[in-house]
């Protein structure tokens, strides 16, 4: 345990290197606690050596520690009450009726991503979780065009399709047409054996070009459904902040951010908020991720945000739980 004057001088130093990101020193903090340079410096030590503070090499001050930043946001951290600048440019997005639920937390996460630099996540349901409800095919030019397929829980996702160019229009129709009858209200996981049983005897009867067509849309399909629904936001916010001015470091980090494996393990699997501090995460060490859950129509999914560890815990957490209020407004 920590003495009440340590805590708040805990609470001072955190707040204060969040802020700046440069060490405090104890001349700074010696009028906020209203006590001696000599009284500061001492109870920095038995916070260093409680394993709460570190010395820098570069500088007299000191920073918080990742068991620092862990005290802080479970004992010391203070609700915080958002801006109605920020709430203002949330509810522009969870207000517009034409915006889907899947949608809009993608949107207003990638308002967050702007509004705090920090890199922004959602990782929706399982795609085999979803039922197909339409697919359509939009011609971009000869040879290409976009497979549109739409699920029942708001998921609107589209693929690139390339085709033979003597392929006509009405051939992707009618295959279209085809498709839809068969496999409208069938569940992502089974698609594949749909398409192959059901589909394909179909298309052979009344389209010419049947095998090209099937087998451009079996790949759209197969994508999205081994594929969760990963959006990432602000990859490269962390450029701006000071401690990732290592030119390795922050590609080696950006390259994570592409990895889709290591994004699905942010998955949020607790109630509440969580907070990843440093080493508790698997990206990097000099970060920090927390995140919640949401419910779209009964299944799970995760919003989160990935910042440097002297990230904003308290208007993080404010902002995620914005987030998660409207959404189950939203869900109903």
């Amino acid at each position: 345990m920590i003495s009440d004057r340590q805590e708040q001088l805990l609470k001072l130093i955190v707040e204060n290197y969040i802020k700046t990101a440069k060490p405090v020193s104890s001349k700074a903090l010696c009028d906020i606690m209203n006590c001696s340079s000599a009284t500061v410096r001492n109870e920095m030590a038995a916070l260093e050596d409680c394993g709460l503070l570190e010395k820098t090499h570069t500088s007299s001050g000191r920073v918080p520690s990742d068991k620092g930043y862990r005290y802080y946001v479970d004992n010391i951290m203070e609700a915080k009450e958002l801006t109605g600048e920020d709430m203002l440019k949330l509810q522009t997005i969870f207000k517009n009726n034409s915006l889907v639920l899947s949608d809009a937390i993608v949107k207003s996460m990638e308002i967050v991503s702007e509004l705090t630099n920090y890199t922004a996540v959602v990782l929706g349901t399982a795609s085999e979780d979803n039922l197909i409800v339409r697919v359509e095919a939009i011609p971009i030019s000869p040879g290409n065009m976009t497979a549109i397929i739409i699920t029942d829980k708001g998921h609107v996702e589209n693929r690139h399709v390339v085709i033979d160019e003597m392929i006509s229009q009405s051939e992707v129709k009618q295959t279209v047409d085809i498709i839809n009858k068969l496999i409208v209200g069938t569940p992502l996981s089974e698609v594949s054996k749909t398409l192959e049983f059901e589909v394909k005897p179909v298309i052979g009867k009344y389209v010419k070009q049947h095998e090209a067509l099937y087998n451009a849309f079996y790949n759209a399909f197969s994508e999205f459904t081994f594929h969760p629904d990963i959006k990432v936001a602000g990859q490269a916010k962390l450029l701006g902040e000071p401690e990732f001015d290592d030119v390795n470091k922050i590609r080696n980090i950006l390259n994570k951010f592409e990895d889709r494996e290591l994004i699905k393990n942010i998955r949020a699997s607790e109630d509440g908020i969580n907070v990843y501090i440093g080493s508790e995460n698997m990206i990097d060490d000099d970060i920090s991720v927390i995140k919640t859950y949401y419910t779209n129509n009964g299944v799970k999914g995760t919003i989160a945000l990935i910042g440097p560890k002297r990230m904003e815990y308290d208007r993080a957490e404010a902002l995620l739980n914005y987030i998660q209020e409207n959404i189950r407004k939203m869900s109903g």
